[in-house]
C-alpha cells in the first residue's frame, strides 16, 4: 500500500518511538498527546474518522466502542502489549507495517500474545 493511503492517529501511551518510526516511513501521523492528552476515546475515534485516520492504541476500550457502540471509524490497531517496553512495541509495529500495511485500512486489528488478527467490520 502506498504510505499516503494510510494515515494514523496515535493514542497516548503507544509511544513517541512508534510515532517517529511511522513518520520516518512516510506515513501521515498525528499524536493524541499533541492534540489533547486527556482526549476521550470517543473523541479520538471521531477525530480519526473525520480525518480518515486509523487509530493506534493500547486501550482495549476501543473494541467496545467499535463493536458495541458501532462508532464509525477508519480502522483500529490495538496493541495488547501490557508492560512492554518501547523497543518491544516498536518491533511489533515494524512487523505489522512490513507485513500487513496493505490490509489494515478500515479494519479492527489486534496484536496479542505474538499473534496478529485483522477483522473487517461490517457497517
Amino acid at each position: 500500500m502506498n504510505t499516503r493511503e494510510l494515515k494514523f492517529l496515535v493514542d497516548v501511551g503507544v509511544g513517541k518511538a512508534i510515532e517517529d518510526y511511522l513518520q520516518s516511513e512516510g506515513y501521515d501521523i498525528k499524536a493524541v498527546r499533541n492534540i489533547d492528552p486527556c482526549m476521550k476515546d470517543e473523541d479520538i475515534i471521531r477525530t480519526a474518522f473525520w480525518e480518515s485516520r486509523m487509530v493506534i492504541t493500547m486501550d482495549k476500550d476501543f473494541g467496545e466502542l467499535v463493536y458495541h457502540s458501532s462508532m464509525d471509524h477508519c480502522g483500529i490497531l490495538l496493541l495488547r502489549l501490557e508492560n512492554a517496553v518501547s523497543y518491544k512495541k516498536l518491533k511489533v509495529v515494524q512487523f505489522i507495517m512490513e507485513n500487513y500495511s496493505d490490509r489494515l485500512k478500515n479494519c479492527f486489528c489486534v496484536f496479542q500474545n505474538d499473534k496478529f488478527r485483522i477483522r473487517k467490520i461490517a457497517r
